[in-house]
């Protein structure tokens, strides 16, 4: 019997043992060693970046990401111990708390790299919209399944509760946000079963709207601009340099901290996490890195999919959805296939609001696929004191 098992019986009824027995093990695990190989990682870029900006201890970043990693932790265990109405709560007070904060953010935010996305807290900046995305998919199920009883105009208020968000992301600006959050409500709108002409007429709005993104926002036009004409601007690019590091780390990698591309990429330790760990690891770990996430996403997307109750339904697989394309846009960037996005490998990357915000995002994932009586159809109803 493993060490689990001995910590908790199967009779053991106290919270912590409810939720063990009641938690996906195969989401707990890939989460897990997500965490671990992030702040492992962080070990061989964080130095890097420590003597770039000047900073005495050389492991400062990863000491932080250790910090990180133990709060997201915290908040992932206390969130995924929620019942669904908890979860729903949980959102709407994010939500709004974070909403009010990216309203300040033209004010008082924290300015980095053209945009005021951050807010300065203890010395900390915290990046709302990261806690925001999470909470506005929940809502969104929330009202896509009110909205099928017919008492609420839930549709209407899911993409007043979108619009609105896409307002503040787009003041800040920020467009790969926009995106992310775009895709992940669509897929939202998409599992609560609605007609497939609405669907094309959000992806028509959302080509329209990327469209004139394009022309509003320079920076947005000019990342464009460069990633078509690569071989014309007059040097290798932050992604070209990525897609490099990571064939020159071919199968086993040049080991552990013998990185040298970290050197000239100022963004290693965050956006380009994934580019070290091929050129230090190897495609050996890159490789692992895509199943893990694919076992996270796809694995949380059949059992959300197996899930009786419509709100938890639309809300898990919106959320495995907002993981995984989050995943997918920051790889795609590292392999030079589209351009930058500023966006964190989730779990890897360096960021505290990043890791914070997968973990309010993973905890409320689990909490809404844990096993409770008559929460999947194709399972028997269990008894009352079985599950909590």
């Amino acid at each position: 019997m493993s060490s689990s098992q001995h910590a908790f019986q199967r009779t053991d009824r106290s919270r912590l043992g409810l939720w063990w027995w009641t938690t996906d093990r195969w989401l707990l695990g890939a989460t897990a060693v997500l965490l671990i190989l992030g702040v492992i990682l962080q070990f061989g870029t964080s130095p890097a970046a420590a003597v770039r900006l000047g900073l005495k201890s050389p492991f400062h970043f990863a000491i932080r990401q250790c910090i990180f990693a133990g709060l997201g932790v915290t908040i992932l265990l206390f969130v995924s111990q929620l019942s669904p109405r908890g979860v729903r709560r949980a959102a709407l007070i994010v939500y709004l708390i974070s909403m009010a904060a990216m309203m300040t953010l033209p004010f008082v935010g924290h300015v980095a790299k053209g945009a005021g996305r951050w807010v300065d807290i203890a010395g900390f900046t915290l990046q709302p919209s990261e806690f925001m995305k999470p909470a506005l998919i929940v809502l969104a199920a929330w009202m896509f399944s009110e909205g099928r009883k017919g008492e609420v105009p839930g549709t209407t208020i899911a993409f007043v509760l979108y619009l609105a968000a896409v307002a503040l992301l787009l003041m800040e600006p920020d467009v790969g946000q926009t995106i992310l959050i775009t895709a992940a409500f669509g897929a939202a709108f998409w599992v609560a079963g609605v007609p497939t002409s609405w669907i094309l007429a959000l992806g028509g709005v959302s080509a329209a709207g990327l469209t004139g993104v394009y022309f509003a926002f320079p920076h947005v036009s000019n990342r464009v601009h460069t990633f078509l004409h690569q071989d014309k601007s007059g040097g290798p690019t932050q992604v070209h340099a990525a897609a490099e590091a990571i064939a020159a780390g071919g199968l086993f990698g040049k080991g552990p901290g013998e990185g040298v591309m970290k050197l000239e990429i100022p963004d290693m330790h965050t956006d380009f996490a994934y580019s070290a760990a091929a050129e230090e690891y190897g495609l050996w770990l890159s490789l692992l890195l895509i199943v893990l996430f694919a076992v996270l996403v796809l694995r949380g997307l059949y059992k959300a999919m197996r899930l009786a109750d419509p709100f938890e339904q639309i809300a898990a697989a919106g959320l495995f959805v907002l993981v995984g394309l989050q995943a997918f846009i920051n790889v795609a960037v590292n392999l030079a296939l589209i351009p930058t996005k500023g966006m964190t490998l989730p779990f890897i990357s360096y960021g505290g609001s990043s890791m914070l915000g997968m973990g309010l995002t993973v905890g409320m994932a689990l909490a809404l696929t844990r096993r409770r009586p008559g929460a999947y159809a194709s399972e028997p109803l269990a008894r009352a004191g079985d599950f909590a």
